[in-house]
């Protein structure tokens, strides 16, 4: 769908959700709030401008890649996409720019990142749906461990989840993370931590201290501000939940009616 007040940026929808926001003539422009928290944790994982290695598992319209491709220059960057149909059309009517670095792959996410090669990324971002639901085979401790192995040691995981109080859900992947890596940080609007509503919340899990001021900086000032919660604040929001084994493994819940609906 066009964006009537821009004049080459494009609204993604799937199954009648909002999916991505491209604008191919600014494609440092982050138009969700969610793609802006992401953005605003990838501005903070290196020096300004310094090329990443970095693995997208879901594609949708390719946002963060071409923001990292025009943010910094000579990244290398693998998508993968299980949708083929979307993936092309995408790259049809949304083309990336020539030389942007960018591999595109169609494959099941987890079955694709068990595959690729040992300390291969410095980046993993995770941002798959099945319709509104994160797939239930990319929320257990072998999923955490198998994204681990192919980030570098000072690599950083980042994952965009949705749920609602009482965070059943959210709560399990922080403490799903917590066995694999040593640091996680929370990123989402205060409404969504008070329980008040279903949204977006942002993983973020390394082995290395985050950047927490720079991060809260960011957050703080953004048009749509965020609480960034870490150490003993995570903690407490992990409170008695309990780790993710594949044989228990279930999708994040179904978003109420109008939760992501467009307009």
């Amino acid at each position: 769908m066009p964006d009537v007040d821009r004049e080459r940026a494009w609204l993604l929808t799937v199954d009648g959700a909002p999916q991505s926001y491209v604008d191919l003539d600014a494609p440092q422009h982050l138009e969700f709030e969610y793609a802006r928290r992401l953005g605003h944790v990838l501005d903070t994982v290196a020096e300004p401008g310094s090329p990443l290695d970095v693995l997208h598992l879901g594609g949708g319209g390719l946002t963060l890649p071409r923001y990292l491709a025009a943010t910094r220059p000579g990244s290398r960057q693998d998508v993968v996409e299980a949708d083929r149909a979307l993936l092309e059309m995408v790259v049809e009517h949304l083309p990336l720019p020539g030389g942007a670095g960018i591999t595109l792959h169609t494959a099941d996410a987890r079955a694709w990142l068990e595959a690729a090669p040992a300390d291969c990324a410095d980046v993993l971002v995770a941002d798959v749906f099945g319709g509104s639901r994160v797939p239930a085979h990319l929320t257990s401790v072998a999923y955490a461990r198998a994204a681990e192995r192919v980030l570098r040691y000072d690599g950083v995981y980042l994952a965009n989840l949705a749920d609602a109080a009482p965070f059943a859900f959210l709560r399990s992947q922080l403490a799903t993370f917590a066995v694999v890596f040593e640091e996680l940080v929370l990123i989402a609007e205060p409404a969504v931590l008070r329980g008040r509503r279903f949204g977006n919340a942002i993983l973020v899990a390394a082995h290395h201290p985050v950047d927490i001021p720079a991060l809260a900086r960011l957050m703080a000032a953004d048009a749509f501000p965020a609480r960034v919660e870490h150490g003993p604040g995570v903690k407490h929001f992990i409170a008695d939940a309990r780790a993710v084994r594949d044989e228990e493994a279930v999708p994040s819940p179904n978003p109420p009616d109008g939760a992501f609906g467009v307009g």
